[in-house]
């Protein structure tokens, strides 16, 4: 029986638009955002600070200078030495410990973050990687970003790179491996065919009815 749903996305392929619909058609939680905001307060960092190591990696220089100054804060006390601390490496593996809580809970749709890669084998799991042409996702960034339009297809090009370096560098995996995945769907046949079809192979048509 499916109790978690995990949707990585493209970006620009409105992903994350089809994973809040997939809740609110199952009734079960997303799980999106708030990872940020609860690994900010278990952290003891600033939300924005979180957001800027979300699905990030750190610069070289940061990593090799980690090296170095990590000794100078091994004497302060765990909680001020976490902040001062605080990277996307850190995020990552703070991340990781809530999708696993929130698996556990399950009836949820957790979006990104590696959920499909943490969770790949966890019983009752089931992964969508959810896709896109480059003409609609280049439309979707101009209407969302006017002001940046210009820079669409580098735009979209960058973020796609980060999320597949970010899997690669925390889980040594392809980021769109096919393997990884139950069910992968391009956007353009629309929410309510990708509903359709996510609940159908889900095998969670009562759930839909119930």
């Amino acid at each position: 029986m499916v109790r978690l749903i995990t949707v990585e996305r493209e970006f620009g392929s409105g992903g994350v638009d089809y994973a809040r619909a997939l809740a609110d058609r199952l009734r079960w939680r997303l799980v999106d955002r708030c990872l940020v905001e609860e690994v900010a307060a278990k952290a003891g960092v600033s939300a924005q600070l979180a957001e800027e190591c979300d699905e990030q990696l750190d610069p070289w220089y940061h990593r090799l200078g980690k090296a170095f100054w990590h000794g100078s804060v091994e004497a302060l006390p765990d909680s001020e030495a976490e902040a001062t601390m605080f990277d996307a490496e850190r995020m990552a593996a703070l991340q990781r410990e809530r999708v696993l809580a929130e698996a556990k809970l399950g009836e949820c749709v957790i979006v990104g973050r590696g959920a499909a890669n943490i969770l790949t084998t966890f019983p009752g799991s089931f992964h969508v990687f959810v896709f896109a042409s480059p003409r609609r996702k280049i439309a979707w960034f101009r209407q969302r970003f006017p002001e940046k339009a210009e820079q669409a297809e580098e735009q979209i090009d960058a973020m796609d790179r980060r999320r597949a370096a970010y899997i690669r560098r925390f889980y040594d995996q392809d980021w769109a491996d096919r393997r990884l995945f139950h069910l992968m769907m391009d956007s353009c046949m629309g929410e309510a065919a990708m509903l359709a079809a996510t609940v159908a192979a889900a095998g969670l048509e009562d759930r839909v009815k119930a």
